[in-house]
């Protein structure tokens, strides 16, 4: 699915209410788009941890505008299945992630050495 509010009217049409009730869970989701706007995104939340990271901010369950209780870790579930038709582990993301140098390649920190105390005895 491309959008949040299809999503939201999937979830109304399995679990009753309006794609309003469940909107807000989705945009969850999908905020990952304002740092990259394409599928890459989807490797921030589109996982097992990323579902019950929505249940941790929204709760265990909503209660919907017809006052049905509708568990979140559900509507997280059904969110990802509908985007790549399974639950990926954060790991299954992790092994697709070609590794470039950079990101392993750590500065020495050196704790006997005052970056500054050069450039003030210069100055003296």
């Amino acid at each position: 699915m491309g959008h949040c509010y299809h999503h939201a009217l999937s979830s109304a049409r399995k679990w009753g209410g309006t794609a309003e009730d469940y909107l807000a869970l989705h945009q969850w989701f999908d905020e990952s788009k304002a740092i990259t706007a394409d599928f890459r995104h989807r490797a921030l939340r589109h996982h097992a941890e990323g579902i019950f990271m929505l249940e941790r901010f929204f709760g265990a369950t909503i209660t919907i505008s017809t006052g049905r209780v509708v568990p979140v870790r559900l509507i997280g579930e059904q969110h990802v299945r509908e985007d790549l038709g399974f639950i990926p582990s954060f790991a299954d993301w992790v092994r697709c992630i070609r590794a470039e140098p950079w990101m392993g390649r750590a500065q020495p920190i050196h704790r006997d050495v005052d970056p500054f105390a050069a450039t003030a005895a210069s100055a003296a």
